[in-house]
C-alpha cells in the first residue's frame, strides 16, 4: 500500500508511516544499496525484520523526495543517521508498519507499537510506582500504558545512548490521557536533567509517540 500517514509538525520536522504490503523484492526495487547494506540485509532473518529494514529505507526516500542513493548508517550506539544531510532521523517499525521521522531542529525520536493487553505484565519494568499511580484502572488503561512506553522509547531514541534505562533514567510527569495528546518526560543522565514534550496518538490499532529536541 505504501505511504498511509504523513504529518508535518512544522517547517523543520515531519514523520511518515508506511504500510507494508509489498514483498522484499518489490521494496528492493525502490532502492539502491551499498555493499555494506546488502551484507546487513543478507544477515537479517527473513520475514518481518527484512521487510521492516527495507520499508524504513524506502520511506526515507519518500520523505527526502529522492530516488537516489541515501547513505543511512548507525553510530557507535546503533542510532541511525544521514552523513550527507543536515537532518536528524529516527526510525520505527511494528508488525505491518514502518515509520521514519526527520528534523532540522535537533535530535528526534519516534516509536510505533501495536496495542496489546500483554503490556500489563511488564508495566513494572518500565514504570515506577509513582508513575503507575496516576494511571487509573479504567477502560483505556492499556492505551495509557502504551502511550507511556512509546514516550519513553521516543526519548530513548532521541538521546541515543543505549545504556539509558526506561526505569531508572526516565520519569513521566503526571498527565491526563486523551486519544491524542502530549506528556512530559524527564531524562536524568550523569547529573543532567532535561524535560521533553512527547506527543502521542492512536493510529488504527497502534500507539504512536514522537519527540523533537533542540540544539
Amino acid at each position: 500500500m505504501g505511504l498511509v500517514y504523513l504529518r508535518e509538525l512544522d517547517t523543520d520536522s515531519k514523520f511518515a508511516i508506511w504500510k507494508i504490503e509489498e514483498t522484499a523484492d518489490e521494496l528492493l526495487a525502490f532502492l539502491q544499496l551499498s555493499d555494506a547494506e546488502l551484507h546487513t540485509l543478507k544477515n537479517l532473518n527473513k520475514g518481518k525484520r527484512t521487510l521492516h529494514w527495507l520499508a524504513t529505507r524506502v520511506l526515507l526516500r519518500q520523505l527526502l523526495h529522492t530516488e537516489q542513493y541515501i547513505q543511512c548508517v548507525p553510530d557507535s550506539n546503533g542510532k541511525p543517521y544521514l552523513p550527507d544531510y543536515p537532518l536528524q532521523i529516527s526510525l520505527t517499525h511494528s508488525f505491518d508498519y514502518a515509520g521514519a521521522m526527520l528534523s532540522k531542529k535537533g535530535a528526534c525520536g519516534i516509536d510505533l507499537e501495536l496495542v496489546k493487553d500483554k503490556i500489563e505484565r511488564i508495566k513494572e519494568k518500565f514504570l515506577r510506582p509513582e508513575e503507575l499511580a496516576f494511571i487509573p484502572a479504567i477502560s483505556n488503561r492499556v492505551e495509557q500504558l502504551y502511550a507511556c512506553w512509546c514516550a519513553k522509547e521516543a526519548v530513548y531514541k532521541l538521546q541515543g545512548n543505549k545504556g539509558t534505562s526506561f526505569y531508572h533514567n526516565m520519569t513521566i510527569l503526571p498527565f491526563e490521557y486523551t486519544p491524542q495528546g502530549v506528556m512530559q518526560v524527564r531524562l536524568d543522565v550523569d547529573g543532567i536533567s532535561n524535560i521533553y514534550d512527547v506527543y502521542y496518538e492512536r493510529f488504527n490499532d497502534y500507539m504512536l509517540g514522537y519527540v523533537v529536541g533542540t540544539y
